[in-house]
């Protein structure tokens, strides 16, 4: 085992450190466009199924089953080489295709986070909203979705992660992310320990930060969280649960 440890070459890591600086960056750009548009066109998927208007309902719900029941490699692969070109002529390369595939797969996860959030929200809630004479747009803006994001966190932290994790796919296409470098540097020299545990490491960094930002979010958004300024800072009461 020592000797084992001892034949690590860092070496060859620190002399690649650019490409894996720019797939660092890449992966997240990647994972941020992903799943904001996500969460945008989720929004619209959601409320497309939760709509009695079937040229609404239908659309939406046939969407949501392709790309919630298709690979996402196969989706990507459909996507870089035959919609695109088709639609455009030419290829746009493989970031905007491979962030294009990410929006519209985590779109479908996110339609059916949203759908269930909202109806988790008791039905005398809407009817409480209306009765006092507000507008159903009105009722579902500060009504019903102010309380469905809060039980949307948990979900939707958890679709964060798993499209980071998702997102080395796009080395399929020839994006320069995370796993791409890792490929790179193991083709340079034939030796495959130190490229991709790099990687994987990188990887638990990033799932490692971001599932503790997401807790604090989960509690900072908790139904049982009560604020109290001291010095201005916000803490938790030290007892309750």
């Amino acid at each position: 085992m020592i000797d084992f440890i001892e034949g690590i070459r860092f070496d060859m890591i620190w002399s690649y450190k650019e490409y894996f600086i720019r797939g660092l960056w890449i992966t997240l750009s990647l994972t941020i466009i992903g799943y904001l548009g996500g969460v945008i066109l989720g929004l619209f998927l959601g409320m497309g199924k939760l709509s009695k208007v079937k040229w609404i309902y239908y659309p939406s719900k046939l969407y949501v089953d392709f790309f919630r029941g298709t690979p996402l490699l196969v989706q990507l692969l459909l996507i870089h080489l035959a919609v695109i070109p088709t639609i455009f002529g030419s290829s746009l390369g493989p970031f905007t295709s491979g962030a294009i595939a990410l929006v519209l797969n985590c779109a479908a996860y996110n339609a059916e986070i949203i759908r269930a959030g909202i109806q988790s929200i008791e039905k005398g809630q809407m009817e409480a909203a209306r009765s006092l004479g507000m507008p159903h747009k009105e009722a579902m803006r500060h009504i019903i979705l102010p309380q469905a994001f809060r039980r949307m966190i948990p979900p939707l932290g958890n679709e964060w992660i798993a499209l980071l994790k998702d997102s080395s796919l796009v080395t399929v296409i020839s994006a320069t992310d995370l796993l791409f470098a890792g490929k790179v540097v193991a083709g340079a020299y034939s030796r495959f320990w130190e490229p991709y545990i790099t990687i994987a490491i990188l990887y638990l960094l990033l799932t490692w930060v971001f599932t503790r930002i997401i807790a604090y979010v989960e509690k900072r958004y908790s139904n049982s969280y009560i604020p109290s300024q001291r010095r201005g800072i916000f803490s938790r009461p030290s007892v309750g649960r």
